[in-house]
């Protein structure tokens, strides 16, 4: 089943301010978690079932993020489910509330994540753990996520001639619309200049070209169509599709944290790329394709990683990716505005929250109340990203 049959309702969307606050990942789910309540004009006993996404970095309480936001919301008897996808943690948090909204078991489904990120960049959880390639990427060849990100945009340069001047300009487009947002932890526009002139991180890329880790936390209030007339939303925004689709055999292409590749000797490999295929499923669901977006957001780790969104969600061909953003078309004004939030480039990764935070992002635009980075008509958009050991991440949005 695909198109408006399966659609359910977005209510309402709250978020914490990204940044360092140095609290627990439990206070800024809470604050979201109200601020979407509120935004939907409920209380939380309205709420039949909470979703929380994991975080793996915050103790016992992580693990169990929907009953520990359930009791930090006072405990009234509601559903509760925990999902951890790593980056894709937020999507499955969604696509669980809107199953269980589409199943009949819950009018009304608050999805909440949040994280408190170490200072730095992520390394796996601790303790010896051989079976684990994140832990064994580490361990064995020393790769942090930088690391991956490099060789991306090293990949990027050699087939497809991109520059570090091309990815310079991710940065600063994504800058220039944070500076919009007063959610986010870096409000101030940046120069090429200033990216090129920034400390080199893993060769090509620089210090402005990859995004920071932070703390954050985002939620939706999401409920069944009836629910939303019932409550005078006559036209609400409404998700559509969710994507969280795994990599087909055989994976050729050296991924985070994969450390080797399947053998492709006996088997064709698929014909698009495993981000492609994220896409490519939540566009089937949805009934539309990349030609009815008016918006995407999309997971920036690097500024190379962004350029390769653009091809993967089918925005321009393979390779180019670098032209839309040499030409303005990805920009604020441009004809397909990506980040318009300002991205992972202004907010830096709260992990489980992220995927909720972009969807929170295409509630505002598709609503009409971006303020200064509102894209003018916004009738669909499409927020992407991809976690780790295959897990896919992709929700479509429309009014």
């Amino acid at each position: 089943m695909s198109g408006a049959g399966t659609d359910v309702a977005v209510l309402g969307a709250g978020m914490h301010p990204w940044g360092k606050w140095g609290r627990s990942f439990v206070t800024y789910g809470t604050v979201a978690a109200r601020a979407a309540l509120a935004d939907a004009g409920l209380e939380w006993s309205d709420v039949g079932s909470i979703v929380g996404a994991d975080t793996v970095r915050s103790g016992y309480p992580g693990y169990v993020a929907g009953a520990t936001f359930a009791q930090a919301l006072g405990w009234q008897g509601a559903r509760v489910t925990s999902v951890y996808a790593a980056c894709a943690s937020g999507a499955q948090a969604i696509g669980t509330a809107r199953a269980q909204i589409l199943a009949g078991l819950a009018d009304v489904v608050l999805v909440v994540g949040a994280d408190a990120a170490p200072k730095g960049f992520f390394a796996p959880a601790g303790g010896d753990r051989p079976d684990d390639p994140d832990w064994l990427r580490f361990r064995v060849l020393g790769a942090t996520n930088p690391a991956y990100f490099g060789l991306f945009a090293r990949r990027r340069m050699a087939v497809y001639g991109d520059t570090q001047e091309d990815f310079a300009l991710v940065k600063v487009k994504n800058a220039a619309a944070g500076a919009l947002n007063p959610l986010a932890r870096y409000r101030k526009a940046v120069t090429a200049e200033e990216v090129a002139a920034s400390a080199v991180v893993a060769d090509p890329l620089r210090l402005l070209d990859i995004c920071a880790t932070s703390d954050g936390a985002a939620a939706l209030v999401l409920c069944s169509l009836d629910f939303a007339r019932s409550r005078g939303v006559a036209d609400p925004v409404r998700i559509r599709a969710v994507s969280t689709v795994t990599p087909t055999y055989p994976r050729t292409v050296l991924d985070l944290p994969d450390i080797a590749t399947d053998s492709a000797v006996a088997v064709d490999p698929a014909g698009g790329s495993y981000r492609a295929s994220i896409a490519r499923a939540a566009y089937e669901e949805a009934g539309l394709g990349p030609e009815d977006l008016s918006l995407a957001e999309v997971y920036d780790l690097s500024t190379a990683l962004e350029l390769e969104w653009y091809e993967d969600i089918g925005l321009c061909g393979a390779g180019e990716g670098a032209k839309l953003v040499r030409e303005g078309a990805s920009a604020l004004g441009g004809r397909i505005p990506v980040n318009a939030s300002g991205g992972l480039a202004s907010f830096g990764e709260a992990v489980p929250a992220q995927a909720i935070a972009q969807v929170c992002e295409l509630t505002r635009q598709l609503r009409g109340t971006a303020a200064e980075r509102q894209v003018p008509g916004a009738r669909a958009g499409i927020a992407a990203n991809q976690g780790l050991f295959g897990h896919g991440s992709a929700v479509i949005a429309v009014r």
